[in-house]
C-alpha cells in the first residue's frame, strides 16, 4: 500500500506564495493570477498561519521574503515546475505535436510572421503556437518550447544557437530626402523604449556620441512596440534606428533607405530551448527550419550585414 501523501497547505496558497515571491509584489503577483491585491495577501496570511511563520516582510511598494521564505521558495517552485512539466509531457504524447514559439513583438511582425507559411509547408504535421511578447518566458516551465530574444548569451539552463547579427542602422522613408547629418536636428527622431538597458543599447543617445554630433534633435516620437516605430519610419513619420534583420526585407524593396552612418553593434538574435524540449521531434523540426531560414536571409543580405559590421567597426 501506498503510504497516505503528507499534509500540506492549500494549494491556491502555494501559489499566490510562489508568485509573489518570484515577482518580489503582491501586486504584480495578483495581475498574474488574475487576482486582487487583497486576496493574494490573504492567501498569503493564509499560508503563513497554517504555518505558524512569517514569510515575508512587508514594506511599502515591495516585499521581501524572510530566512523561512527563503527556504521554502525553491520547493514550492520546483514543484509547480515539475508539475507542468509533466502535464505539457503527457499533452505532447495525447495531441498532434505542437510547438510554442515565443518571440519579441517586433521580430515576430518584422521577421516571423510573413514567413510562417513556409514554416507552415515544411514542418505540416506540427501545430505552431506563436508567443509574441518582449518580457522573456520560462522555458524550463513550460511556457513555450522555443524562444527568439535579443539579448546576451544565457547561461547553461538553455540550448542557445545564434540566428541574426545585432546591427542597428539610420532608416528612413526615401520621401523624406533628408540630405546629411544635419537634417537631424529638425527630422523626428523615432525612439523604442529598450528594456534591456546596457553599454550595447542601439539608442540615438549612442549613436550620436558614435557619430561625433550633439543628442540634438527636431522632436522625439516615442514607441513601446519596436515594430511601430519602423512602420512610423515607412510611413515617413521620421528616422527611426533600427535592426538590420528586422528592416532588410524594407531596404530591398525601396520602402526605406539608409541616409547615412554609423551603424552600431548591439547584441544578437539567438535561438533558446529548454534542454528538455530541445531533442523532441517537433522541436527539432521547427528549430533546424529557423536556423536554415535565418541562415538564407542572412546570405541574400550579406551586403547590409556585412557593411553595417564595417560600419560599426570603425566607429
Amino acid at each position: 500500500m501506498h503510504a497516505p501523501p503528507a499534509r500540506l497547505p492549500p494549494l491556491s496558497a502555494l501559489r499566490a506564495f510562489e508568485a509573489a515571491a518570484r515577482r518580489q509584489s503582491f501586486k504584480a503577483a495578483a495581475e498574474e493570477l488574475s487576482l486582487t491585491p487583497t486576496a493574494v495577501s490573504h492567501r498569503i496570511r493564509q499560508l503563513e498561519e497554517w504555518l505558524g511563520l512569517r514569510l515575508f516582510t512587508r514594506q511599502v511598494r515591495q516585499v521581501r521574503l524572510t530566512e523561512a521564505g527563503q527556504r521554502l521558495y525553491p520547493s514550492v517552485r520546483g514543484g509547480f515546475d515539475g508539475i507542468a512539466a509533466a502535464i505539457a509531457d503527457l499533452q505532447r504524447q495525447t495531441r498532434r505535436p505542437a510547438v510554442t514559439l515565443s518571440t519579441t513583438r517586433g521580430f515576430a511582425a518584422r521577421w516571423l510572421l510573413p514567413r510562417l507559411p513556409a514554416l507552415a509547408a515544411a514542418a505540416p504535421e506540427v501545430d505552431l503556437h506563436l508567443h509574441a511578447a518582449d518580457d522573456p518566458v520560462r522555458l524550463a516551465a513550460g511556457g513555450a518550447d522555443l524562444a527568439i530574444r535579443y539579448g546576451p548569451a544565457p547561461g547553461s539552463q538553455v540550448e542557445a544557437w545564434p540566428l541574426l547579427p545585432g546591427r542597428f542602422i539610420p532608416v528612413c522613408a526615401p520621401g523624406l530626402a533628408l540630405a546629411g547629418m544635419d537634417a537631424l536636428a529638425t527630422v523626428p527622431r523615432l525612439r523604442y523604449a529598450w528594456r534591456l538597458q546596457d553599454a550595447h543599447t542601439p539608442d540615438w543617445p549612442r549613436w550620436c556620441r558614435a557619430a561625433g554630433l550633439p543628442d540634438t534633435h527636431g522632436g522625439e516620437l516615442g514607441f513601446s512596440d519596436e515594430a511601430h516605430a519602423i512602420q512610423a519610419a515607412i510611413a515617413g513619420q521620421g528616422i527611426a534606428l533600427a535592426s538590420v534583420a528586422l528592416v532588410a526585407d524594407a531596404l530591398e524593396d525601396g520602402v526605406l533607405q539608409i541616409p547615412f552612418g554609423p551603424a552600431l553593434d548591439g547584441h544578437d538574435f539567438r535561438l533558446l530551448a529548454a534542454p528538455d524540449a530541445a531533442q523532441t521531434p517537433a522541436v527539432v523540426a521547427v528549430g533546424s527550419w529557423l536556423r536554415a531560414e535565418a541562415e538564407a536571409f542572412l546570405a541574400r543580405h550579406a551586403a547590409r550585414f556585412d557593411a553595417a559590421s564595417r560600419d560599426a567597426r570603425d566607429d
